[in-house]
């Protein structure tokens, strides 16, 4: 990992030389955090479905890479190496080296004339509009149905965008639900689609699905999940994100009953100042049965959250996060001094960093 960080640290050394016409650029992400939460977890971890910016009391490293972006106009590909409690969280299950890569892929052009292109490889998901990024999302933290449905995936799309930048299609290939490879038992791969219409500068609207299976083939069940989400820009200082998710899985293999999941987000943004911007966010999750996020009580995943974002931007690429968020739950789902609570409640502070 350190050899393949310092090649492409020399890498994007050698292409500050290359004038702007050069295909080939050279990014990279920096995210520093510090969290605490007020349940004081003993072993320093989060809640178990919270994946990003998920230790307490420690200053760390959320998210780091090194991204290197290759596009002549008819050829494409991006490779990202990245490290970070982030990565350690969410792709716990990944094989190897593949814990370590946040972005690999490569495409080619299918049509002289239009934006017709067909990828493969390792991306970011197709579904929601919060991603590992923290920078480029309204609030520093997450939301629980993003944090639950794939940050990444991998396989192959084939996409299409208007030349005005008003529509955009995908229909996606994919080897499974946030998963690299099939290591899991499960033989059958997955399917999705993804449709983007902005009318104007200020209105963008989103329609992603996911059709798959979870588990192993003797135990296998059939995954269809639906999100939407539309962002309105109503002034040049206040805008509104609210998306909602819905979820289906089978109760068993074969089964004709199926578990549901629920959950609508809405996120109101204003910018005070140049530098400054606040956001709040409500969210609701519901996985009664726990298709997807499993807590054996009798109410199962019936949470709210609520959380108050301030930002301080000093430069265009670096900016200053500060987030309060409280979790509020039917069941106690949460431990403090040993006991079972309903609530979580936590601080988060940032620096982000893009160059």
């Amino acid at each position: 990992m350190k050899k393949a960080l310092i090649f492409c640290a020399a890498l994007g050394a050698a292409c500050t030389s290359y004038s702007q016409e050069n295909p080939l650029k050279i990014s990279g992400y920096l995210e520093t955090y510090y969290g605490y939460d007020f349940n004081k977890p003993s072993d320093n971890n989060r809640p178990g479905f919270v994946y990003s910016h998920n230790r307490h009391n420690e200053v760390n490293l959320n998210l780091g890479f090194v991204k290197a972006a290759f596009d002549n106009g008819n050829m494409r590909a991006n490779l990202a190496l990245m490290a970070g409690t982030y990565s350690n969280a969410n792709l716990a299950a990944e094989p190897g080296v593949f814990k370590n890569i946040f972005e690999a892929n490569a495409g080619i052009k299918l049509s002289g004339n239009a934006n017709f292109w067909l990828d493969a490889g390792i991306f970011s998901s197709h579904i929601g509009f919060e991603s590992a990024v923290s920078k480029d999302c309204w609030v520093l933290t997450r939301n629980i149905s993003s944090e639950n449905t794939p940050y990444y995936e991998s396989g192959a799309k084939l996409s299409y965008s208007t030349n005005n930048g008003q529509f955009s299609a995908a229909v996606l290939f994919l080897n499974g639900w946030q998963r690299m490879n099939r290591q899991d038992g499960n033989s059958q791969a997955a399917g999705g689609l993804q449709l983007t219409w902005k009318p104007s500068s200020s209105l963008t609207f989103n329609y992603s699905n996911y059709l798959g299976s979870e588990g192993a083939d003797s135990v296998r069940v059939k995954r269809f999940y639906h999100n939407f989400y539309g962002i309105v820009q109503m002034t040049e200082d206040l805008g509104l994100t609210a998306g909602l998710d819905y979820g289906m899985q089978q109760s068993t293999k074969g089964s004709s009953h199926y578990q549901h999941v629920v959950s609508p987000v809405a996120i109101v943004r204003y910018r005070m100042a140049e530098k400054w911007a606040v956001a709040g966010r409500f969210e609701y999750y519901r996985d009664k049965d726990g298709a997807i996020i499993s807590t054996g009580t009798p109410s199962g995943f019936d949470t709210k959250g609520y959380s108050l974002n301030v930002d301080y931007a000093p430069f265009p690429n670096a900016l200053f996060r500060m987030e309060g968020k409280v979790y509020d739950s039917k069941d106690k789902l949460f431990i403090r001094d040993g006991n079972p609570v309903n609530y979580n409640a936590a601080i988060t502070g940032s620096i982000a960093v893009a160059f």
